[in-house]
């Protein structure tokens, strides 16, 4: 029988919530992506992390084009995810945020929140084994997520969707 997710948080909710301060509250956790188009196993075991990550109704997830070739956009480099970030400084949907990401991309969303709304405050999480200087020299803060962190974040060997599908792990993953 598969474990119902609603009961296990472990995902990149599960890691949003370890790099809370006790006194912080997570209001969304916001998972960023592309799909991977060429390795037929990279491919599935996507496909079956965002599966699993789908039955989380408190995580939302965002598309990108996967670029073999990255070039930088006209508008300063802001991808994806820095559109939200400053969406959400807009909104008024937090006083800190914390991406987890080692992309200098962020760093123009960064001081323009800074700029432009000097209450709000936005802490790097940076992934193991790596960060950008350029990026934790102007947010507010950085933290970085130790390997620790991300082996007890990780979904339970099964997860059962919505309509009563198991999804297994890939021993990948593990």
């Amino acid at each position: 029988m598969g474990l119902t997710f609603n009961s296990m948080a472990r995902c990149v909710q599960a890691l949003s919530l370890n790099i809370l301060k006790p006194d912080q509250t997570l209001l969304q956790t916001k998972y960023f992506t592309s799909r991977l188009g060429q390795l037929p196993d990279k491919v599935k075991r996507q496909n079956t992390y965002l599966e699993a990550l789908g039955t989380r109704r408190d995580v939302a997830i965002y598309f990108a084009k996967y670029q073999m070739n990255p070039h930088t956009c006209r508008n300063r480099g802001f991808t994806h995810i820095a559109v939200e970030l400053l969406g959400d400084a807009f909104l008024n949907a937090f006083d800190t945020a914390i991406p987890v990401s080692a992309d200098s991309d962020l760093v123009a969303p960064v001081l323009a929140i800074k700029r432009l709304f000097p209450d709000k405050r936005v802490i790097v999480a940076c992934p193991p084994d790596r960060s950008s200087a350029h990026l934790t020299s102007v947010a507010h803060g950085y933290l970085k997520i130790g390997h620790g962190s991300v082996e007890k974040s990780q979904f339970p060997e099964e997860v059962t969707t919505g309509s009563g599908f198991v999804l297994r792990r890939p021993a990948s993953w593990k």
